[in-house]
């Protein structure tokens, strides 16, 4: 714990680094005490900005803020302008954090694992505290200890007591997750291995209480098959990938023998995924707003309607198709990449598939199991959920992209598509270190 608190560094990268540290443990609660520190952590990097660090700001940085500058340039032709206008301002840690990466002193490589520990920490801690509270209320009522899998605290009615979404609090818990096992597979000492493990344990059953459908099949393509991948040799690699595809089958079988969580997994995922129904619905799938989605993508397929658009437009087609709960409700397409292409056509989901494609080949060229795993939560969530129309989604999405994308990037190679690796000078003690790592 005090190599996360204790850093020897000057006094401007010792402050860079503990709003870094600040940013990650406040990331669970509310979006008041991140932005606060994220507007800290702007006014810091501008205050000691030099004038030599500006030609730092290159390609990458306009690839990892693409998807910003896309919000600019649709809300010129935009049907609901009000609501551009504040997409602008939500989206906003998406051109921020690759400027603040990207023109930073902080090594970031040499302080990455430890930020991660505490990011860990934070989610452990917090789901020690949800459960403490569910079993509180349990005591309270005189419940048995088995109404803990009552529906009544699962889902998000788990995490209600931080305010978060079911989804992005799993989000945060399957990146905490792969951090933990990377630091069990590497410890050498006993101790730590079975600390690690306890700590797997805690967040392994937070993620079946919160029930995200999305994330839990994310964190089973890492763990069966990235993690075998990016951390264990041939061998190894073959046994691991067989017995955990069969504790795995194992696991989902326990888990859907439980009534509750049956119906969450099985019997709702059914229902979400069932063929649209025309005219009235008692029960609005997920389905049947992606057909409504695609009906208007196919108006509009290269510039969608503009930034800011999708709520206006499918509340009207939902009226139209007597989607009443949609229409109360004014839900989104809960498909990121529909919703792009709501708002900014073909043209807009090229782009975000080529930031997708570009973290993945950086990723694989690096051999980062974090940024990876990273990747395979959003590409995944993001078949169920708008991640980049909530601020916890963005807050994560914006972070930790330009958190893995650019230590190897500042510090050694520029690894994007279709460039060449290129060798960065070395300026300093800190750069000969990583230099010799890699």
């Amino acid at each position: 714990m005090k190599e996360i608190f204790i850093i020897k560094d000057n006094l401007a990268n010792k402050i860079s680094y503990y709003h870094l540290l600040a940013f990650l443990i406040l990331l669970p609660f509310d979006m008041f005490y991140t932005e606060l520190t994220l507007i800290s952590l702007l006014i810091h990097t501008f205050i000691n900005l030099k004038k030599e660090q500006i030609p730092s700001i290159k390609k990458p940085f306009f690839i990892l803020s693409s998807v910003y500058l896309l919000t600019i340039i649709c809300s010129i032709y935009s049907v609901d302008m009000q609501q551009a206008y504040k997409d602008f301002g939500k989206q906003l840690a998406i051109l921020l954090f690759p400027f603040i990466f990207s023109v930073t002193s902080l090594n970031i490589e040499n302080y990455k694992l430890r930020l991660l520990k505490a990011f860990v920490a934070t989610c452990v801690l917090t789901n020690l505290y949800l459960y403490i509270d569910a079993f509180r209320i349990i005591l309270y009522n005189k419940l048995p200890f088995t109404f803990i899998l009552n529906p009544a605290f699962t889902n998000h009615n788990f995490s209600s007591p931080i305010e978060l979404h079911a989804t992005y609090f799993s989000m945060y818990i399957a990146l905490a997750l792969m951090v933990l096992l990377y630091l069990f597979i590497k410890s050498s000492k006993i101790s730590h291995r079975i600390f690690h493990g306890a700590c797997i344990v805690v967040l392994l059953l937070s993620l079946i209480q919160l029930s995200s459908r999305a994330v839990i099949i994310a964190t089973l393509l890492i763990i069966n098959l990235g993690l075998p991948f990016f951390l264990l040799q041939k061998t190894v690699r073959r046994n691991f990938i067989i017995c955990s595809l069969i504790l795995s089958a194992l696991a989902i079988l326990s888990v859907t023998a439980i009534d509750s969580f049956k119906k969450r997994f099985v019997t709702e995922l059914k229902q979400d995924l069932q063929k649209p129904e025309n005219g009235f619905q008692i029960f609005e799938s997920r389905a049947s707003r992606w057909k409504i989605a695609w009906q208007l993508i196919g108006h509009s397929p290269v510039i969608g309607y503009g930034s800011g658009s999708e709520g206006k437009i499918l509340k009207e087609k939902y009226y139209q198709n007597r989607m009443y709960v949609s229409y109360l409700n004014e839900l989104n397409a809960h498909n990121e990449y529909l919703s792009i292409m709501l708002k900014s056509g073909v043209i807009g989901l090229i782009v975000y598939l080529y930031l997708l494609t570009t973290g993945f080949i950086n990723s694989f060229r690096k051999n980062d199991f974090f940024f990876a795993s990273f990747l395979t939560i959003i590409i995944v969530v993001s078949v169920s959920e708008n991640i980049l129309d909530t601020n916890k989604g963005i807050f994560f999405f914006s972070f930790f992209f330009s958190f893995f994308a650019w230590p190897i990037s500042k510090y050694k190679l520029i690894s994007f598509p279709f460039t060449k690796y290129k060798k960065i000078p070395i300026q300093n003690k800190n750069e000969i270190i990583l230099e010799r790592k890699q």
